[in-house]
């Protein structure tokens, strides 16, 4: 713990504040799982509006956790993808998952279909 009083910030906490915000999970889940186009993103997500997602990917971007590919020749042709930063929040998405597959009552066939889904996705 001594450590820690030299530090202007805790590791833990900054990387909370990057994932915090409502949407940014879900969306990084969605990257990991191959969704990479905006309205790959609200396909099950009812409530999450056009401009909240604009700005939910605008901020994954500043923030270094997402890339914006934009195709040359179709403006309109955009992709996001992880960066590597992103993608380092493979393990931490496999244990929150595995602490919320086995904290439901589901059957074990399917926990473990789950959590072999994730394993092989995130993995």
């Amino acid at each position: 713990m001594e450590t820690l009083k030299h530090i202007k910030s805790c590791p833990i906490e900054l990387v909370v504040k990057l994932i915090n915000k409502k949407w940014v999970i879900q969306i990084i889940r969605d990257l990991f799982f191959g969704k990479s186009r905006f309205h790959e993103f609200k396909e099950d997500k009812p409530d999450l509006s056009n401009k909240v997602l604009s700005n939910c990917l605008k901020d994954m971007e500043k923030n270094g956790l997402i890339h914006k590919i934009v195709d040359k020749c179709d403006k309109k042709n955009v992709k996001y993808i992880l960066t590597e930063k992103g993608k380092s929040l493979n393990k931490v998405l496999y244990e929150i998952a595995m602490i919320g597959v086995d904290g439901e009552t589901y059957s074990d066939s399917i926990k473990n279909s789950v959590k072999n889904t994730f394993r092989e996705t995130l993995l």
